[in-house]
């Protein structure tokens, strides 16, 4: 694939990425907030039918020999740690590296001190790394795949996955509709704590 077609294609699945972020509400502050909180469940939802899609496409295109797998590592210690941080950087501004940019388009100008954010965090990360490979944060385990283990093709674990991932999202959505998770509430705020900022979902800060 030439550099201009690889450019092409991410900035058209940038595009379709956006768009089904932007539709889908899962970039909205209190959305995201709010499951974090335990208090909604858009944002998993959403996130388990991507993760269903892509092992599907990936199974496709790893079956007919298009794509090579190319499993990483494990790394527990910077998992854990990492996945800790990142959590509460989520919990605190609102937003993922994912729908940050997002947030910016739709209007949200505190997304933009976010996105400096997670520039300066991953200039920060690339000076630090060396020093952290050294700690337990730089300790790799060996590359495993699941369906290695157990002796079954790519293919065939990928369509159990996604069989259990329908499973949990129809148990989600018949306990916690999608409908009743819109509204005024979903503002990141806790239950009947006012807040002077508290807005309607769909509103956008003044221009």
């Amino acid at each position: 694939m030439s550099l201009f077609l690889a450019v092409t294609v991410g900035v058209a699945m940038g595009i379709v990425f956006g768009f089904a972020l932007e539709k889908s509400r899962v970039f909205e502050p209190g959305i995201i907030v709010g499951q974090m909180q335990l208090r909604n469940f858009i944002m998993l939802k959403i996130f388990l039918t991507a993760v269903a899609t892509g092992a599907v496409v990936l199974a496709i295109l790893n079956g007919f020999g298009y794509v090579k797998l190319q499993p990483k590592a494990a790394a527990y210690g910077a998992d854990i740690v990492g996945g800790l941080l990142l959590g509460a950087g989520i919990s605190l501004a609102g937003a993922c590296p994912g729908t940050t940019l997002a947030q910016v388009g739709a209007g949200y100008r505190d997304a933009l001190f976010t996105v400096a954010g997670g520039l300066f965090g991953a200039i920060t990360f690339s000076y630090a790394q060396p020093a952290l490979a050294n700690t337990f944060l730089g300790q790799n385990a060996p590359k495993l795949v699941f369906t290695s283990l157990v002796g079954v093709p790519y293919w065939t674990g990928a369509l159990v996955l996604v069989a259990l991932i329908i499973v949990v999202l129809v148990t989600l959505e018949t306990w916690s509709p999608w409908t009743s998770e819109l509204g005024n509430d979903v503002d990141g705020d806790l239950p009947g704590v006012p807040s002077p900022a508290k807005r309607p979902l769909h509103a956008r800060p003044a221009e």
